[in-house]
């Protein structure tokens, strides 16, 4: 596994695994143990925070070798209210900390949740923090009354959807950028399509393996979401070989610069 430093100096996996829809244990289990997966990816959002946690217990890895995501969302909106979202949040995952917790989406509340955040981090609640699905413009104003500049900001970004110029600003003021759905939910005939097959068949890696080496390549961090053994393990061996510059040139070439879920910059 490579591992990207964030803005505090902490150490994320560049590979995790989303649990979007997933709510199978014994898949988190033997993605942790079996296939080596260290970052894991929950929201509140999602309802399996107590699924991770007894997957968390289950597993033979070490806490201080997981890398745990949550996010606060919609009904969490406030001050007050993500001050008891953290506290729920350690409760469902049996944590007495976590890695990372994003702010969700952009709320209007979202200068007093991110003060919560922030607490939570001088209490030792969450090490890291930050923000996802958030534009540029949001970025920029957000950073503008913070005391702690956002480790991340979790967006759509694919091969159809490669966010450089959002990834310009975030790097710019120290943010790392992290891809959700970063094989387009399939979208696009992804798996079928030819400047991948192409690209695949030099290295001997599937389309899925070429568009997420494309993202690691950027030092974007991506959590692809999968439930199948042969995927999972296919997901994370991505460290045996480099793409070309004219490799990625081909492959900026399917970028649309338009999102696939409605999400705009």
């Amino acid at each position: 596994m490579e591992y990207l430093k964030l803005n505090n100096g902490i150490k994320i996996p560049m590979i995790g695994l989303g649990i979007y829809n997933l709510n199978d244990e014994d898949v988190i289990v033997k993605a942790i143990d079996d296939i080596g997966y260290r970052l894991i990816d929950t929201a509140r959002m999602y309802g399996n925070e107590k699924i991770l946690g007894r997957a968390i217990k289950r597993c033979k890895v070490p806490r201080e070798e997981l890398f745990i995501t949550t996010k606060v969302y919609s009904p969490d909106r406030g001050y007050e209210k993500t001050k008891f979202a953290i506290e729920d949040s350690l409760k469902n995952l049996g944590l007495d900390y976590i890695d990372l917790m994003l702010i969700h989406e952009p709320y209007k509340e979202g200068l007093e949740m991110y003060k919560a955040l922030e607490e939570a981090v001088q209490e030792g609640k969450v090490k890291s923090i930050g923000i996802s699905n958030y534009n540029r413009k949001q970025y920029l104003d957000l950073l503008k009354h913070c005391n702690i500049v956002p480790a991340v900001n979790q967006v759509e970004a694919h091969v159809f959807y490669g966010r450089e110029e959002l990834q310009k600003t975030l790097e710019g003021s120290g943010t790392a950028i992290e891809a959700w759905s970063p094989l387009a939910a399939g979208k696009n005939d992804i798996f079928n399509n030819k400047i991948l097959l192409e690209i695949g068949r030099k290295y001997n890696k599937t389309s899925a393996q070429i568009a997420l080496k494309y993202l690691l390549s950027r030092n974007m961090i991506i959590i692809p979401k999968s439930e199948n053994t042969k995927r999972l393990k296919q997901n994370i061996d991505l460290f045996d070989f480099e793409l070309t510059k004219e490799d990625m040139e081909k492959i900026k070439t399917l970028d649309n610069k338009k999102s696939l879920f409605g999400w705009y910059d």
